[in-house]
């Protein structure tokens, strides 16, 4: 019988709307960050830094790109005879076939995947956000107090609050209320949506609530343990922690990378951040280049101007050419003297000769406004931008654009185009 003291069980398949047309073609977890990772590398290197040894990883929107990054585990030393990463897709049953539906509805779906470690504890993790955190200390923290559920929180911004879970403890750090995304929170104390569950609450509280539409823990399976009378406890975490869900935040935590003093260090010896690795050449930075602040990842091709930008694997930059305050992925290609200005760039897109792309104003978005709310220009994985032509600022594309997509040579701030990517 394989038994573990606590596996993890991560959920990276969502599909993160909110960040528009980077994930048109994969899960969230999947999208680049700083240069050579994906988002997802954070979580699984955060496990195996921790001894967490055993991870199930559930998957379900676009998981192709995911499931190939992660494969049998290797690059995080995942790849066991007994535990390991193991990719948990939605199946079919004899009875009840169904997607994921919620948080719980998809960890309670793999619970016989969970019964066979035979585990004391389960930690649940989401697939997308950055962060460092030693989750045996927190297992430590759990145990210490007798916990039944062990919520990791962070004080935000009290203006801040009412976008997330809140809740309210007593002075022995015992939660008494929970409030989820509160109008009026009672707290700063917000959850990370990381939780550690001894397995016998887990397993009766997602038996319990098996048919609630849409099952989440947030909603639904802390509210239930709180209302059984569950010890519950908020493990108050205080580094660095970040939900990348929109563009703009997802934008601000790749910056913050390559600021003076970065915030997040990507370079601690200690807490190492693990990737899918591929031989990539070097990196090569001609005499006329000039590089200020960035990452530049392995392959990168660099003959023009990189200012304060955070550059992935093999990417060309001619000559001429300026990047200023941008995220260019793995791949893209931006060619003699084009200009781009607070740009994310998906992997395989193209920048023709002479573009100026993030230029103008501000203006309202004609395509998603929820979404492209700043003054990002977002373009998607394969796209193509012709030679010549203005790209304003707050604008989605996505496709292989022609001339005469930009009436004049211009496409407005707000504007979009949408064609579906060359790899679609």
């Amino acid at each position: 019988m394989i038994k573990k003291e606590m596996i993890a069980m991560l959920l990276a398949g969502g599909q993160g709307s909110r960040l528009g047309v980077l994930t048109a073609n994969m899960a969230k977890p999947a999208v680049a960050f700083g240069g050579k990772y994906r988002i997802i590398d954070f979580p699984l290197s955060n496990c195996i830094n921790s001894g967490v040894d055993t991870v199930g990883v559930l998957t379900q929107y676009q998981p192709l790109r995911l499931n190939a990054h992660i494969g049998v585990g290797v690059s995080w030393d995942l790849d066991r005879n007994e535990g390991g990463v193991t990719v948990l897709p939605p199946y079919e049953k004899s009875q009840n076939t169904d997607w994921y539906t919620g948080t719980a509805n998809a960890i309670f779906q793999n619970l016989a995947y969970m019964e066979s470690y035979h585990p004391d504890y389960v930690l649940i993790l989401s697939g997308d956000h950055i962060y460092k955190m030693d989750y045996e200390l927190m297992l430590g923290y759990h145990k210490a107090k007798g916990a039944d559920v062990t919520i990791a929180t962070m004080a935000v911004p009290m203006e801040e609050a009412p976008r997330f879970g809140i809740v309210v403890t007593d002075e022995e750090s015992r939660i008494t209320e929970f409030q989820e995304k509160p109008a009026q929170p009672k707290s700063n104390l917000a959850s990370m949506g990381i939780y550690i569950f001894s397995w016998k609450a887990l397993k009766e509280s997602l038996t319990a609530l098996q048919d609630v539409p849409g099952c989440d823990f947030g909603k639904h399976i802390i509210p239930y343990c709180h209302e059984k009378g569950e010890r519950i406890f908020s493990y108050e975490f205080s580094g660095y922690w970040k939900d990348v869900g929109t563009l703009s935040s997802y934008w601000e935590a790749n910056m913050e990378l390559v600021d003076l003093v970065p915030v997040f260090n990507l370079y601690e010896e200690f807490w190492k951040i693990y990737t899918h690795f591929s031989a990539k050449p070097p990196q090569y930075i001609s005499a006329e280049a000039h590089v200020e602040r960035s990452i530049l990842a392995e392959g990168s091709e660099i003959y023009g101007q990189v200012i304060h930008s955070v550059i992935g694997p093999n990417v060309t930059i001619g000559k001429g050419a300026v990047v200023r305050d941008s995220i260019i992925m793995e791949e893209c290609v931006i060619e003699d003297g084009a200009q781009l200005d607070r740009v994310i760039l998906a992997d395989g897109a193209r920048i023709g000769a002479g573009s100026v792309v993030g230029t103008g104003d501000y203006a309202e978005s004609t395509f998603d406004k929820k979404v492209y709310a700043s003054d990002l220009t977002v373009i998607g994985e394969g796209s193509v931008i012709p030679a010549g032509v203005t790209v304003g600022r707050n604008v989605a594309i996505w496709g292989e654009t022609e001339p005469a997509d930009y009436p004049d040579g211009r496409l407005e701030s707000g504007g979009h185009v949408i064609k579906g990517g060359s790899r679609a």
